[in-house]
């Protein structure tokens, strides 16, 4: 189960996105519109579990006419009784690793496709800030996660903005890691 680790951040507009081996993908289509193309193309329905974007994926995500076909819905659970009793976050897997982990954010992936009977789960968690940080987890420090019927996919990511530009590029790079495994050909 790969995990991707991106410590720079460059703002390139709506349209260019920093791959994890740091190459340059210009898109064609807003990053949302791409993923809901993909979605529709395979059949395949998708269901959302949000904590630090505070429902921002999801406010893209339906923002592409059409977007009924393939989103099931989404959670936002920031807190962690939320996380536990809306998506099953083992209470262990919080206090052991915190809200803000890969662990977290695979249980919230699980759990939002558990929920929504979805063919994908894909969640974000992390440290919008300005405060909150730790030297082990600093501000801007996110983690996404995709669930799917063939497996998991996680994607570290540690932004440098304000509280809105790192919710911004959280909800991005959720969509961007999304866009990574649709375009591997899972099921």
């Amino acid at each position: 189960m790969p995990v991707l680790q991106i410590d720079e951040t460059i703002d390139c507009g709506d349209d260019v996105y920093i791959e994890s081996d740091g190459s340059i993908r210009v898109m064609e289509e807003q990053i949302e519109v791409e993923v809901g193309r993909l979605l529709h193309e395979k059949g395949l329905t998708l269901a959302v579990a949000e904590s630090c974007t505070g429902g921002l994926v999801g406010h893209l995500l339906t923002n592409v006419p059409g977007s009924s076909e393939y989103f099931r819905g989404g959670v936002v659970a920031y807190a962690y009784g939320a996380k536990e009793r809306l998506l099953g976050v083992r209470h262990k897997t919080l206090y052991e690793f915190g809200a803000v982990s890969e662990q977290t954010a695979r249980e919230m992936a699980r759990g939002a496709r558990s929920a929504f009977s979805a063919d994908i789960g894909l969640s974000v968690t992390g440290i919008a800030g300005p405060g909150g940080g730790f030297p082990d987890k600093p501000v801007g420090l996110t983690w996404a996660a995709v669930s799917a019927r063939d497996g998991f996919w996680v994607e570290r990511n540690v932004w440098d903005g304000d509280r809105a530009g790192n919710k911004s590029a959280s909800a991005v790079g959720a969509l961007a890691l999304l866009l990574k495994v649709l375009e591997m050909n899972i099921e």
